[in-house]
């Protein structure tokens, strides 16, 4: 079996190595070539609430196979299209891929390699990029799960190849809801992500702040809002009730879940969100295809969402070097 890990910073990385310490020999695909010739000469290393290194596959898409069984994708949702063209090369003709990326992905990919072929998985850690060939796990081995799924034309053959290949890392649940699951994940992201992006907190910090996570709750109404308006519901994370945390009707159920809030989110305290990590390297963030993702779906439903909007608004000033991460512009949402 081949497998491949496409856009292998710091989660890639992370699965890889323990792919690779649990017997399942991983390609790593990077465009960053400084740390593909630092996986090629020291293996990955990885620090924070795990310390080993391990030697790994790791190669340029230049330099990439083909006949792939499955491709991991785990590369930012910008330039998708493009991207998911040049791996469907890659493929043996039954070849699959899972994606791992934030947003709601699937459908794109589905456009391109066909429906039968497309399986999402949603990851439960985080970690963070630190330097060529190093890697920090910034949740504990206690979050190690995956959610896999897929479109209604997949195969079981496919999806438990899929939970073989992750059970290497850690928990696997084949979801029956992806829709679902896929949609717990861009509660957390488009309200966590973006105020940790807008200002240069980690999750811990923002939970801690009471102006950041009256914002993140917002945001969080706003989503649910507009999944019951579509008729969706949230699948749980980790065996939780994602609602029990965001939705709330009186001021008392409010306040309840305004203050759950910090202890829903312990075990993810270090996290710094993937938007703020390309902030400061510079980069375009996933900020449309995050809380982009949830405000084309609420404007679809008729559903306002002035709090996602204005944080869209933010995170592109901040590309754009208007501003800087900064608890200040906080202040940026009373306007």
């Amino acid at each position: 079996m081949k497998v491949a890990i496409y856009g292998a910073g710091s989660l890639g990385t992370v699965l890889g190595a323990y792919l690779e310490k649990g017997g399942l020999s991983a390609d790593l695909i990077s465009r960053n070539s400084a740390h593909i010739a630092a996986l090629k000469k020291n293996g990955a290393h990885i620090t924070g609430k795990a310390d080993f290194c391990i030697p790994v596959s790791a190669f340029l898409p230049s330099e990439m196979a083909c006949d792939y069984d499955v491709i991991i994708l785990m590369t930012k949702s910008i330039g998708q299209k493009e991207t998911v063209e040049f791996l469907s090369g890659k493929l043996k003709p039954d070849g699959i891929i899972c994606t791992c990326q934030n947003g709601l992905p699937e459908a794109g990919i589905a456009g391109i390699i066909g429906e039968e072929r497309t399986y999402g998985c949603i990851i439960g850690w985080g970690a963070s990029y630190i330097a060529p060939g190093i890697a920090e796990l910034t949740s504990g081995e206690e979050t190690f799960t995956f959610t896999i799924g897929r479109f209604p034309s997949g195969s079981d053959e496919s999806l438990y190849l899929l939970k073989s290949i992750f059970s290497l890392m850690g928990q696997v649940d084949i979801s029956d809801d992806f829709q679902g699951a896929r949609w717990s994940k861009l509660l957390i992201n488009a309200s966590f992500s973006a105020v940790s992006a807008i200002t240069g907190l980690t999750f811990g910090g923002v939970s801690s702040s009471f102006r950041a996570r009256h914002i993140v709750q917002l945001i969080m109404k706003e989503c649910v809002d507009t999944t019951h308006e579509k008729g969706i519901s949230f699948a749980p994370m980790q065996g939780k009730n994602i609602e029990i945390l965001a939705d709330y009707k009186s001021p008392a159920k409010k306040f309840f879940c305004y203050a759950i809030i910090p202890i829903a989110m312990r075990r993810h305290r270090k996290l710094r969100s993937s938007m703020l990590q390309d902030i400061e390297k510079g980069k375009t963030t996933e900020i449309d295809a995050i809380d982009g993702a949830l405000l084309r779906e609420a404007e679809s439903a008729g559903i306002p969402v002035p709090v996602t909007e204005k944080a869209i608004e933010i995170v592109h000033r901040i590309e754009r070097g208007e501003l800087k991460p900064a608890v200040s512009n906080l202040e940026l949402f009373r306007n």
